[in-house]
């Protein structure tokens, strides 16, 4: 197998490939693009084909487009994405995501929607197209074929996976076009559809190994599972908790691989999220970036980076000045947590180069040419008269300044000197985010009540973010580890990471809870809108309960 981090250059060859089934016209003539027929005539042509799938990932899966991330976080408790002065207004869409008031009209609900069935048909072409033809006339083996369509198929699951988590009842498919206009099925159906390509598929797999990281292997497949079988009684109506504990086993276990015969946590919280975090043990499955040799590069820098942020860290992006931390999720961190300041940029910040001098702020906003400062609420702090006490000024959404709000700085793209300069991976699914999922089923299990394996669990994890002293008295038991508290450290884990909507779900709060500039909506705000336009264009979807 072919390292992803290897193989973009030979990926790039895919860019123009499109199915002959989008052809109506058999007289014209192709001079720029590549059709199927055409393609797959030796083993770089197929492996372009079966990576393709993952450089489009890009655009969907991580923060830096309107894909399934932004949906699942800016709807949740954690992050949002404030007005801020002249910038953030982007259609009022961020407002609606925060404030639960999107429509079957929503362009970041399409963008979701286009993305994520985009690339499910770029997972679908190719499986027509290598079980069509033999292995010979590719230059591949029968054992690599049945590999790379097993990959795909698990891959395709994944789309599937999170298409349903946003939107619920969807159509299921396994051609290209065909049929033209596939009926919505009901989310049940969806959910055994998703688990059955997951469970024919997985044993024929690779398992994931240094050659694999970045692409789909058993370890993604089984975290698939974890995450299916976790979420089950909130997609389907009936709990799947025995399930979700053996799926998670083969993973805690080392029976579907790892980069050392089995995953294990990364000893410090920074090396999942360094440059070089291809090595890290923990990771299952990641979208995996190679820029100094292939200049395929993250796009959550857009979402997350102030305009001067390349001054913070020594590289040469910036960003939007978009996401924020909520005001007061920060202060949920106690001090003594390392992932208070590791993973999360606050106060003034300094400049790489010269870390005696401050950032100044962008030229023409609040703080013109002033130190850059960082702060956890989201108001017009500028406009504080002497003595006047900042509380009584408004914060809300629209109340933003340049520096409003604490930032992300969880993943590092390192120096521009760093040999592994922006290259960081975005992961996926991680050792500990099942290890949680565990913790959590068995806990279910018992009642809501912590059992012993479930807090030992939880502590693995969390024990990396205090140093000894402390930890004596931050550690979890069996009485402090409550339901509550579970989903706090989850959020504390996992901030950034893509699955807070789901844990709100799941834990009943995400239409019923308060948080800040938030009140609790309608119930059936749990599933997003099929878009009206895809509607417009196949009479046989359904639109979700609650939506024009």
């Amino acid at each position: 197998m072919i390292n992803i981090k290897k193989a973009f250059k030979i990926a790039a060859m895919a860019l123009p490939l499109f199915a002959t089934t989008a052809c109506t016209d058999l007289d014209e003539n192709i001079y720029d693009q590549l059709v199927t027929d055409n393609f797959y005539n030796n083993k770089n042509e197929v492996i372009s084909a079966v990576l393709r799938p993952y450089t489009h990932a890009n655009a969907w899966a991580t923060p830096g487009q309107d894909g399934w991330w932004r949906l699942n976080e800016l709807s949740a408790d954690q992050l949002a994405w404030p007005v801020k002065g002249r910038h953030g207004q982007d259609g009022g869409k961020w407002l609606r995501l925060h404030y639960h008031t999107w429509t079957a009209d929503e362009d970041a609900v399409w963008g979701a929607w286009r993305l994520m069935w985009w690339g499910l048909g770029l997972c679908t072409d190719p499986i027509e197209a290598l079980e069509g033809r033999t292995s010979a006339s590719m230059g591949i083996s029968d054992t690599e074929k049945a590999a790379y369509v097993s990959e795909l198929k698990l891959l395709r699951a994944f789309h599937y996976l999170k298409i349903m988590s946003l939107f619920g009842n969807i159509p299921t498919v396994t051609k290209v076009g065909d049929p033209v206009s596939p009926p919505t099925q009901p989310r049940a159906e969806v959910f055994k559809f998703i688990e059955k390509e997951i469970l024919d598929n997985i044993n024929a797999a690779p398992k994931l190994s240094q050659a694999m990281i970045g692409r789909m292997t058993q370890a993604g497949g089984y975290a698939m599972l974890v995450e299916l079988y976790l979420n089950a009684e909130a997609w389907t109506g009936t709990a799947r908790w025995d399930d979700c504990v053996a799926a998670a086993n083969k993973l805690i276990n080392g029976e579907a691989g790892g980069l050392n015969g089995a995953p294990v946590l990364d000893a410090n919280l920074t090396d999942t999220y360094k440059p070089a975090n291809f090595e890290s043990k923990e990771i299952l499955f990641q979208l995996a970036y190679e820029f100094k040799k292939a200049t395929f590069q993250p796009q959550w820098t857009s979402d997350f980076y102030h305009f001067q942020q390349r001054f913070i860290y020594g590289g040469a992006r910036n960003g939007n000045d978009g996401v924020v931390v909520i005001p007061g999720v920060y202060t949920t961190f106690k001090d003594t947590d390392k992932r208070k300041k590791e993973w999360i940029l606050e106060g003034t910040q300094y400049q790489y180069a010269d870390p005696t001098k401050p950032v100044l702020a962008t030229g023409g906003n609040e703080y013109d040419n002033q130190p850059l400062v960082f702060v956890d609420n989201i108001r017009k702090n500028k406009t504080l008269q002497p003595g006047q006490d900042p509380n009584s000024l408004p914060s809300d959404m629209t109340q933003g300044e340049e520096n409003s709000g604490v930032r992300f700085n969880k993943y590092k793209l390192g120096a521009l000197e760093d040999p592994n300069y922006n290259g960081c991976d975005w992961a996926i699914y991680r050792l500990s985010w099942v290890m949680f999922a565990k913790a959590e089923a068995l806990m279910r299990k018992n009642g809501k009540v912590a059992t012993a394996e479930a807090v030992e669990l939880v502590n693995q994890v969390k024990r990396r973010a205090y140093t000894t002293d402390a930890w004596a008295t931050e550690k979890y038991t069996t009485s402090t580890l409550t339901m509550d508290e579970l989903l706090a450290e989850r959020g504390r884990e996992f901030i950034f990471e893509g699955f807070r909507r789901d844990d709100l779900i799941r834990f009943d709060k995400f239409t019923t809870g308060s948080w800040w500039d938030h009140k609790p909506t309608e119930s059936y705000k749990k599933l997003f809108p099929i878009p009206r336009r895809q509607i417009t264009l196949n009479a046989n979807l359904k639109q979700n309960d609650g939506y024009n």
